[in-house]
């Protein structure tokens, strides 16, 4: 039998930050993560706030940061933003959509201390991708992908997938070989906010995982050496829990454009979780001892049956915003392990056939929003 769990131990520093400058975004993908309840631009972090959470952050152990939203590029101050971070001594990544950036706008951006981009991708052919993203966008991907690569930064593509791109992985592998990126994440659409709110429509069958699976098998072989391609496990089709994060509070923070700060970027969907904001608190004391990062640390929080199965420090009792968006309890087990009392939410929500055409996208769509782009930045519908 499985030795009891023990308290919450002290944890390591965080190595990575998700700062999510803001929820502005000129695309209004149907699987985005943002919460349905945007935060507003008059809400957001100013530069000096967002200085200085990232000296704290250095402080506190980070040395990674995801500049992220959103639509980074909105921010007029990103390059400041940049900077920041670089002289703190973190390594910067823009995710952006690539849509607004420009050859000045990335010189000024690399200029300030950018060390890498990764550009989200809808889909390989110009207008899925465009229909999946809500507006016309794929041209401007290219660009930036061009735009990246001619500047000798390292590029990543990011995809998420679901029911109506998944068929056209072989399609968008060659895409990034084609973009010269260094790797290619493949990440099966996790459902919080819109994606959530859409997951009936955008769920695959598990025959389009399995060939997806495959074909990532063999392209891993073909493009050994040359493009780093990681797939990112569903977990809602094989009966396993996901270690999400690498556990509660364990490894990242997110912090989001109002300056809360949260163990995950999905956890704001946790009802009641009280999550601290970096206006009211240093991050060093919300990472050590607040109660929304110490609440499902470690092991000593967990019932039956993870408190007593031997995966319970591998899985860490899954994803606690999962267990949250299927049973209403943030400590149950996560429904995509079998062992879990509600495995059968997650069993038949797997197995139901896929209601639409995939060529059809009439689903609730995130609200694009335009920022003010001053200083030749992004330029919204």
């Amino acid at each position: 039998m499985s030795a009891p769990p023990g308290p919450a131990p002290r944890p390591e520093p965080p190595w990575a930050l998700l700062a999510e400058l803001t929820h502005g975004c000129p695309l209004h993908c149907t699987y985005c993560s943002n919460p349905l309840r945007l935060i507003a631009g008059s809400a957001e972090l100013t530069t000096a706030e967002w200085q200085e959470t990232l000296r704290q952050a250095a402080d506190l152990g980070v040395v990674s940061a995801h500049l992220s939203g959103g639509e980074p590029l909105l921010r007029s101050d990103l390059e400041a933003v940049v900077a920041a971070a670089d002289h703190a001594g973190i390594h910067t990544q823009l995710v952006t959509s690539g849509v607004g950036l420009s050859r000045e706008r990335l010189c000024r951006l690399t200029d300030a201390g950018l060390r890498s981009v990764q550009l989200s991708v809808q889909h390989a052919a110009a207008a899925a991708s465009d229909r999946i993203a809500g507006r016309r966008s794929f041209a401007a991907k290219e660009r930036a992908a061009e735009l990246v690569r001619a500047a000798g930064l390292p590029l990543g593509v990011n995809v998420v997938l679901h029911r109506h791109n998944l068929d056209a992985l072989d399609a968008l592998i060659d895409l990034a070989a084609a973009w010269r990126a260094d790797r290619i994440e493949l990440a099966n659409t996790q459902f919080y906010g819109w994606a959530l709110l859409n997951r009936a429509e955008l769920l695959p069958s598990r025959e389009q995982l399995a060939r997806a699976a495959e074909t990532v098998r063999r392209r891993r072989t073909e493009l050994a050496g040359t493009l780093d391609v990681v797939w990112v496990v569903p977990d809602l089709f094989d009966g396993n829990a996901k270690p999400c994060m690498g556990g509660w509070g364990a490894v990242s923070l997110t912090v989001a454009p109002d300056g809360t700060v949260l163990p995950c970027p999905a956890a704001a969907s946790i009802a009641g979780l009280d999550a601290p904001n970096v206006r009211d608190h240093r991050l060093a004391w919300i990472w050590n001892h607040s109660p929304a990062f110490t609440r499902y640390r470690g092991t000593a929080w967990m019932r039956e049956p993870c408190r007593g199965c031997a995966m319970r420090e591998k899985d860490f009792g899954g994803c606690r915003c999962q267990a949250f968006a299927f049973t209403g309890d943030a400590a149950a087990t996560d429904p995509a392990c079998r062992l879990s009392p509600d495995h059968g939410l997650v069993r038949e929500l797997a197995e139901a056939a896929p209601r639409r055409d995939p060529a059809r996208l009439g689903l609730p769509r995130r609200p694009a929003r335009r920022a003010p782009a001053t200083d030749g930045g992004a330029a919204a519908d």
